[in-house]
């Protein structure tokens, strides 16, 4: 069966977080600048890229390569549009991370930001060892109604089937998981949103690659 994600446009989902109710769009952009800007690499990897929101805080003067992955090629063409000044730095894969994993190249830092809730945590624990970063910033959400965890829009029903691949995430459980493949959680910040959500953002560093 097709990725849901496939079937939605990059207009609702972007209309949708950005709305005064959900600010998810603005939040996370937010978040991206901290987390290209902390720690001092020269290649990244965006897991979930969209249509690139936070891209605009990469620095050419920092970056060699950063890699903008999603399996939606639509998304990656209008990412590709909206960055001409990323020319050269930014490469966009068409990649689905459930099944072409193996597709993926290294990438010292990797920026999962409300991706793991559609892979889930073993899909997302072998992406990594994949990738073998020195620090993997993730994003996931918290929801005070597990049953509702899409916030409520005008283009909820653009999200209907992500039922049907999303898995909910909580602090404890992705920190256990990623212990596992050797990545102990270094920082956390919770970044609260108007609706009752928050989101949560925790880098994981490589015990063999210390910062």
């Amino acid at each position: 069966m097709d990725n849901p994600w496939n079937d939605i446009s990059l207009s609702d989902y972007e209309n949708h977080m950005s709305l005064d109710s959900v600010q998810q769009l603005q939040v996370l952009n937010e978040i991206m600048k901290i987390q290209f800007e902390a720690f001092p690499f020269k290649s990244a990897m965006v897991l979930g890229v969209a249509g690139g929101n936070g891209l605009e805080h990469v620095s050419k003067d920092v970056f060699d390569v950063v890699y903008g992955v999603d399996i939606n090629e639509d998304y990656l063409k209008q990412t590709e549009a909206r960055y001409p000044e990323l020319c050269g730095i930014l490469k966009c894969l068409k990649i689905d991370l459930i099944n072409e994993a193996e597709k993926l190249p290294k990438a010292e830092l990797v920026i999962a930001n409300l991706l793991v809730e559609y892979i889930g945590l073993d899909v997302f624990c072998e992406v990594i060892k994949r990738v073998e970063p020195k620090v993997a910033s993730c994003v996931i959400q918290i929801n005070t109604d597990e049953k509702a965890w899409v916030s409520e829009s005008p283009y909820l029903h653009a999200f209907d089937r992500l039922d049907e691949v999303h898995h909910q995430m909580d602090e404890k459980t992705f920190s256990e998981y990623m212990g596992k493949i050797g990545y102990m959680k270094a920082s956390k910040q919770r970044f609260d949103l108007p609706n009752g959500k928050a989101l949560i953002k925790m880098d994981f560093t490589n015990a063999d690659n210390v910062i």
